[in-house]
């Protein structure tokens, strides 16, 4: 479990194929505080810990991530957005993010007004009832709250300090973003389909 706070913006140093999946080591400045088997959000997808060192750490990633998210695609010298596990004793800033993706986006618009940034994202229409105004979504694992919704479109205001410590910065027009609707949406859509309502 993770809060969408983002810790460290980290680098892919190397990507090594497995059979059906990736090896991944990043460059991080917290890699010296994990451990192996610990759960980390990269890019808002949940993965464990199989190799560190005071500057690296190593994660696999099967064949269905890289099908479903952004990991896929990634190369040596992109930019992450990483946060540790959620501990019972810290803050709960952002809103709980399972680092279970849903679904990706594209990135539409990138658009600063004053000193923020709007990003307007479209995303597959099936989503749709997920996804309402003023509510939670993680976007890349950034815990964002939804400014405005149109069709199968959605815009987040994004503060300077988010833009500046997440990946956001290196992102453009036509990148896809791994998309994580609030959980508890999702289970009361789930319950309401159930009863065909």
């Amino acid at each position: 479990m993770f809060t969408g706070i983002i810790k460290d913006v980290g680098k892919v140093i190397s990507i090594h194929p497995l059979d059906g999946g990736k090896e991944l080591t990043v460059a991080s400045n917290f890699a010296d505080e994990l451990a192996v088997d610990q759960s980390i959000s990269i890019n808002g997808v949940c993965h464990t810990v199989t190799d560190c060192s005071d500057t690296t750490f190593t994660v696999q990633s099967v064949e269905e991530t890289l099908r479903k998210t952004n990991i896929g695609a990634l190369e040596e010298g992109d930019v992450l957005n990483l946060e540790r596990s959620l501990r019972p004793d810290q803050l709960l800033d952002g809103h709980l993010v399972q680092g279970h993706v849903d679904a990706t986006g594209t990135i539409e618009e990138i658009e600063q007004e004053g000193t923020d940034y709007l990003i307007t994202i479209s995303y597959p229409a099936e989503h749709q009832s997920l996804i309402v105004g003023r509510g939670s979504i993680a976007l890349d694992g950034i815990s964002l709250t939804v400014a405005r919704t149109e069709q199968n479109q959605f815009t987040v205001a994004i503060i300077p300090y988010t833009y500046e410590h997440t990946n956001l910065k290196a992102k453009k027009a036509g990148d896809t973003v791994n998309l994580e609707f609030d959980v508890l949406g999702k289970y009361v859509v789930n319950y309401l389909q159930n009863r065909g309502e």
